[in-house]
């Protein structure tokens, strides 16, 4: 499939690895990570940019100081900050509501990207100058928000007493010997020669480093074998190679269901998308830049893990990313027919819908 999609799509560059039962099963990267000076990507020298996927991070972040007692999933976030949410609604804003993306927030896009490193506000400016509308009563409607998630970040700094970036490299990439990952920007100088460069098309011009604003949504720039460590740690109830990031009742409560519009529907759990396909329930998170398109997702009952990123847009003509992981899902995971009639529910579940 890599090697049409890259031709098909003129994509430069993608990175896939695999984890299972604690293990690196599979990691490899196709096509370059420079076009013009052909570097090609590799596992664990080539930087990529997962975007939202960042999220994960800093909602784990969040979860180890809940299980400290710093924080608490159900008090009202204006506790925790320095300035007012308005009471647009009697119901306040959560943690919980901001790890489900139910906050309420409309989603704004200004300034989530800067152009310069020059133009990166301190995090607390960020979240104060930016303040979006409540448009929904909390709890009640998904809607998703970079904001909110950044809003938890700054949270995270606030509580912590530490700089956000400080707090990420010491109690999750540190821990779990993550060496080439970082959230900062613009990158450290030893990082800065292995990051990709991104494209809109392989064959055109590589593009500069995108500067995210909201950086605690989607900052972060991971090679492949690293992002192997922090997947490991969440299949494993919070712990990889001697480190425990998170205890296993935390880790567990992160990846349950916590907001669901019908009970027969995927849910949000807390920080988590939760997909169900071929009979198997998945958690994940996608992450796009502009440039760079990214997907994780965990098997937790088959303890599986699979990450794919691309450093290029790609033509667009197909969903690249589910074009692999779907093929990967009909050759390794076949949806198995259960015992019994398929069909014996057919009119009620077509009544249902």
């Amino acid at each position: 499939i890599m090697p049409q999609q890259l031709a098909r799509e003129d994509i430069a560059g993608v990175v896939i690895l695999v984890v299972k039962d604690g293990k690196v099963l599979f990691v490899k990267g196709y096509g370059y990570s420079d076009v013009e000076k052909k570097a090609p990507v590799t596992a664990d020298n080539t930087l990529f940019r997962p975007g939202s996927i960042s999220k994960l991070f800093t909602r784990t972040a969040v979860m180890q100081l809940v299980e400290q007692g710093k924080l608490d999933l159900d008090r009202d976030v204006n506790d925790y900050l320095n300035f007012k949410i308005p009471a647009t609604y009697p119901q306040p804003i959560t943690l919980r509501n901001i790890m489900t993306h139910t906050a309420g927030f409309e989603e704004t896009a200004e300034e989530l990207f800067v152009a310069n490193a020059q133009d990166l506000k301190p995090l607390g400016t960020y979240v104060k100058e930016h303040l979006p509308e409540r448009v929904y009563p909390p709890g009640t409607t998904p809607a998703y928000s970079n904001y909110a998630t950044t809003m938890a970040g700054y949270i995270v700094q606030r509580v912590s007493g530490q700089d956000f970036n400080d707090y990420i490299d010491e109690h999750i990439l540190k821990p779990l010997s993550m060496a080439h990952s970082t959230f900062r920007q613009p990158l450290p100088p030893p990082l800065q020669p292995l990051m990709s460069k991104g494209y809109e098309l392989a064959s055109q011009p590589a593009k500069g480093f995108e500067f995210v604003e909201a950086f605690p949504a989607g900052s972060s720039s991971v090679s492949a074998m690293d992002m192997t460590r922090f997947m490991m740690a969440h299949l494993q109830d919070g712990q990889f190679d001697g480190a425990q990031i998170l205890k296993p009742e935390t880790a567990r409560l992160m990846h349950a269901r916590q907001f669901e519009n019908l009970p027969g529907m995927n849910a949000m759990a807390l920080g988590f998308y939760e997909e169900t396909r071929n009979g198997h329930r998945i958690i994940g998170h996608g992450g796009d830049t502009q440039y760079f398109h990214s997907d994780l997702h965990l098997i937790p009952d088959e303890q599986v893990g699979f990450f794919i990123s691309y450093n290029s847009a790609g033509k667009g003509e197909v969903s690249t990313r589910e074009e692999v992981w779907f093929a990967f899902l009909d050759r390794y995971f076949p949806y198995q027919i259960p015992n019994g009639s398929a069909y014996a529910n057919a009119a009620q579940d077509a009544q249902e819908v």
